[in-house]
């Protein structure tokens, strides 16, 4: 599984990047998490509110944080 955070640096971006690398070791999903900062691959994938989250090249969550288990949710069900 492929993740990136879609993000350009702000608090709520870095708690979203937190909290994934936590989820998935916590799940014990093999995965690898990228960061993405830059604007223009942001917009790329139709993405105006950060922070986001992309499996797989799926945007699967927009422009909020979620709960543990509304993330655990997303990434068992991927």
């Amino acid at each position: 599984m492929k993740i990136k955070v879609l993000g350009t640096g702000c608090s709520k971006c870095k708690t979203l990047e937190k909290m994934t690398r936590e989820t998935i070791a916590e799940l014990g999903i093999v995965a690898e998490v990228e960061k993405v900062e830059d604007i223009v691959a942001i917009m790329g994938y139709g993405v105006m509110t950060t922070p986001a989250l992309v499996i797989d090249e799926k945007v699967v969550l927009k422009g909020k944080i979620p709960t543990i288990p509304q993330l655990q949710e997303i990434l068992l069900n991927q």
